[in-house]
């Protein structure tokens, strides 16, 4: 089955509030303090955070004969799919059924501080996102951590990556769906199997409008020492073009 249609079954935005919900809302009067001992004058500024604010983003992929390939989950988001309807600065005639995103969740009280903790909860969104078992040591780290929109929350993405049978998820799911984390909101998904070149050419496009996909899949690139825009592995250069493109190292296989 797919998704046809959300309908807003209740709008409680006037008689909740902003403390309580799933998202929170801090609604602030702050000044900033200078150097010299002056201070701004005071200014309004609302801080949107969730449950343990930060997040792990899990790059699942395969290297074979030379080519690369990565797994997207397609879900429903209902904030985006919302858009319908509403009228933008800038006009946007498309309607979000559904979104391609790279395996990802949020970080949990229970899950163990540092590196640790942040492969464990790599490994269970895999099974849980793409039903891929993997090991908690599978997982290596892309780079430093990023604000998703620092603007208006507090939320840091956490980036890493792990070779994975990518058919594992399809076959658990027989027709490339898979059961989520329990919750409605993640009761429907589908999984994709996409060549790595056309994946980050799909977000610069905008056909997968996701920036943490984008950001992770290019850390990938690199982790991997694989050039987007020739579409060959670093070793594969001559020597005199290697310096210019930076990027890892050789494939694994």
């Amino acid at each position: 089955m797919d998704v046809v249609a959300v309908e807003i079954v209740e709008d409680r935005t006037t008689e909740s509030r902003c403390d309580q919900g799933f998202l929170t809302l801090r609604r602030l009067v702050v000044r900033n303090r200078y150097t010299d001992g002056t201070a701004s004058a005071p200014y309004p500024c609302d801080v949107l955070r969730r449950p343990g604010s930060d997040a792990v983003v899990a790059v699942l992929y395969r290297v074979h004969d030379g080519r690369i390939e990565v797994l997207l989950r397609e879900a429903l988001r209902v904030p985006i799919y919302l858009r319908r309807g509403e009228t933008f600065v800038h006009p946007d005639p498309r309607e979000y059924t559904s979104i391609l995103e790279v395996v990802a969740g949020m970080v949990e009280r229970s899950d163990p501080p540092g590196r640790v903790g942040l492969q464990r909860r790599a490994a269970i969104e895999a099974l849980e996102e793409a039903g891929c078992a993997l090991a908690e040591g599978a997982f290596e780290v892309l780079g430093g951590e990023t604000f998703a929109s620092p603007g208006t929350g507090d939320e840091k993405l956490y980036f890493c990556a792990a070779e994975a049978d990518l058919e594992m998820g399809a076959a658990a799911g027989g027709d490339g769906s898979v059961p989520g984390d329990g919750s409605v909101m993640e009761e429907w998904g589908r999984l994709h199997v996409l060549e790595l070149g056309a994946a980050i050419a799909a977000c610069r496009n905008g056909a997968i409008p996701d920036m943490k996909t984008e950001v992770a899949l290019l850390r990938l690139a690199d982790h991997l020492g694989w050039v987007p825009a020739l579409g060959r592995f670093l070793h594969e250069l001559p020597t005199d073009v290697r310096g210019g493109c930076g990027g890892g190292g050789a494939p694994r296989r």
